[in-house]
């Protein structure tokens, strides 16, 4: 997970952290790095609030996929913002979902309290159709 920082290099640990938490299939480690009040906004779907609601909705997508990569193209931090560009890989099967991602995280007290994450909801939709 290579980052360009400007500042923010603690934000940037946290968001990495609940990356790696993430490829893990990690619960107990999504959930430290989530502040209580997280707010979730996976743009093309909706926004999810809490802790417990947000860690929920990444265990069911988690579980879906027998593997999972978000490989960070470009992460920018300044202060307690953290905006980075990924490639988010799922493998279903013996297929790999993969969709291009924009996320954008705020992280107070070594918390992340906002995600924020903007994709084609439909070119995962179309990936998603042939991995059964």
């Amino acid at each position: 997970m290579a980052a360009d920082q400007s500042g923010g290099g603690d934000a940037a640990a946290v968001v990495d952290r609940l990356i790696g938490a993430v490829e893990a299939h990690d619960y107990e480690g999504i959930e430290a790095v989530l502040g209580e009040d997280i707010v979730y906004d996976n743009v093309p779907i909706g926004v999810v609030n809490g802790r417990s609601e947000v860690s929920a909705v990444l265990r069911r997508t988690l579980d879906r996929a027998d593997a999972v990569e978000w490989r960070v193209i470009r992460q920018v931090a300044v202060d307690d913002t953290v905006m980075n560009e990924r490639l988010d890989r799922f493998e279903v099967g013996d297929r790999w979902i993969e969709i291009a991602v924009a996320g954008i995280f705020v992280v107070r007290e070594g918390e992340v309290v906002l995600w924020r994450d903007y994709f084609d909801l439909e070119t995962y939709r179309r990936q998603q159709s042939f991995a059964g």
